[in-house]
């Protein structure tokens, strides 16, 4: 054998020992978990296994309200997810889709597989996806904790101790993500106790898409409860569909959760200029009639015992979301080693602020959510076009960039923001089309393919 033909052959083996080593220990993408956000999940009678929601005639039997309690772990019901919504029909006809798209792109062009939690496969450790049904009533300190023991829980089926999983988050997914991250199974600390996170959940995620998430809140959830839900935003049901009055929203906690962060909420005199409240003080509810168990029909919707309990319900519900807020604020501008990546929208407009003033004829204090002009005691008007621009930024029609990117909170503590391990990704879509967008599912499955050691290095 010739010197060359000699060379050729040891090249030949050599590029072939490379690619059977590299098919031998080639490791495929992390599995990824999809966390739909507000009303994305199926909601389904646990005795019955009728589904409350999402239907096209509502259930005589039941309803979304949750029963009131002073103990956070007893304000649920008989009510558990079942699959996230897909799609949405009215009758044979599918209206619109919801997450349904989502997963097929992954299938399709991201390469993933579904699988079940319950009944994983041998492939179930990797390009798998998993999506993760919750009650979006519910506590997300709850929703979060359950995250996390399912996800171990998984490991120990697949035989993975150390296998860590990515996650796309829409909406309020993305806090009950940040929460699992950060905290992990831990119970919200009560008290005034400095929060310091522990990131133990690090030892599970790799990389979190927060796709719309409202990581300030949003007013919308104070439109919400006062004066219920409606179509549109983080509007949970219809109103042939669902009692969506504010008494039934006055008993969900994740309501409660989605208020602007301590610190961020822009409230508006008649004048346009800005007021100072603490939207986490009962008397402040109390004072510009904002409080539902002040409401003349609230005896009307609630028995005497509820009723009871109702003032230490809402405080303690007001409490909680605060302290949630003040856990979620504690990273410092630290990621744990875990990459965060904000996709959202900047071209549709977002409630930015709100407006309060004492209207003259009914002599009572009237909030203003939407810019609609109004006229001052003093009889001057204020015009469509001046709320406008008073009221709203760029967003995805329900949370702002501001929001998104908790930019507020990090200027206020002085801290870069969690947000800043990646440049926000922006597609202009409307906030309940994220997830069906082609354009951010291929902006997520770039990411996705991407590593995390060098925006990782960011974390000192």
């Amino acid at each position: 054998m010739t010197v060359r033909s000699t060379a050729k052959f040891t090249l030949r083996i050599g590029l072939l020992m490379a690619v059977c080593c590299a098919s031998l220990f080639a490791q495929g993408k992390n599995p990824l978990i999809l966390i739909p956000g507000l009303s994305g999940s199926e909601l389904v009678n646990r005795s019955t296994g009728e589904k409350i929601w999402f239907r096209a005639v509502k259930s005589k039997s039941e309803d979304l309200r949750l029963p009131l309690s002073t103990n956070i772990d007893k304000v649920r019901d008989d009510i558990v997810p079942g699959d996230v919504l897909r799609t949405v029909k009215i009758g044979p006809v599918a209206v619109t889709d919801v997450y349904g798209g989502f997963v097929r792109a992954m299938e399709m062009r991201g390469g993933y597989h579904e699988e079940k939690w319950e009944t994983p496969s041998e492939y179930g450790d990797q390009d798998s996806l998993y999506v993760f049904p919750y009650d979006w009533r519910l506590d997300n300190v709850e929703n979060a904790r359950r995250l996390v023991s399912s996800v171990e829980l998984l490991k120990k089926k697949l035989d993975k101790p150390n296998l860590k999983f990515d996650i796309v988050a829409h909406s309020l997914g993305g806090i009950i993500s940040r929460y699992a991250v950060m905290y992990g199974d831990a119970e919200l600390p009560a008290g005034s106790k400095k929060l310091t996170p522990t990131w133990v959940g690090a030892k599970h995620f790799d990389k979190v898409i927060l796709l719309g998430t409202p990581n300030e809140g949003s007013a919308n959830s104070l439109g919400a409860l006062l004066n219920g839900y409606t179509i549109g935003g983080f509007r949970i049901d219809l109103p042939f569909l669902e009692d969506t009055s504010k008494f039934t929203v006055f008993t969900i906690p994740s309501a409660y959760q989605l208020l602007p962060a301590p610190g961020t909420l822009r409230l508006l005199n008649d004048k346009l200029d800005p007021i100072e409240v603490d939207l986490y003080d009962t008397k402040i509810w109390s004072k510009y009639g904002w409080n539902p168990v002040d409401d003349k029909g609230f005896a009307d919707k609630f028995g005497e015992d509820e009723r009871k309990i109702a003032p230490q319900f809402f405080a303690g519900q007001l409490a909680r979301a605060k302290r949630l807020h003040e856990a979620l604020a504690a990273s410092r501008g630290k990621s744990g080693g875990v990459t965060f990546q904000v996709i959202g929208s900047d071209c549709r407009a977002a409630i930015n602020s709100v407006v309060l003033y004492r209207d003259r004829e009914s002599d009572s204090w009237r909030t203003v959510f939407r810019p609609k002009g109004f006229v001052r005691n003093d009889g001057t008007k204020v015009s469509d076009s001046d709320l406008r621009d008073a009221m709203t930024t760029p967003g995805d029609g329900v949370v702002s960039t501001r929001s998104l990117e908790a930019s507020t909170q990090s200027e206020n503590a002085g801290v870069r923001s969690i947000m800043d391990s990646g440049a926000p990704k922006y597609v202009c879509e409307e906030h309940s089309r994220l997830a069906a967008n082609s354009r951010i599912q291929d902006q997520i499955i770039k990411f996705l393919d991407t590593k995390t050691a060098i925006a990782n290095q960011k974390d000192k």
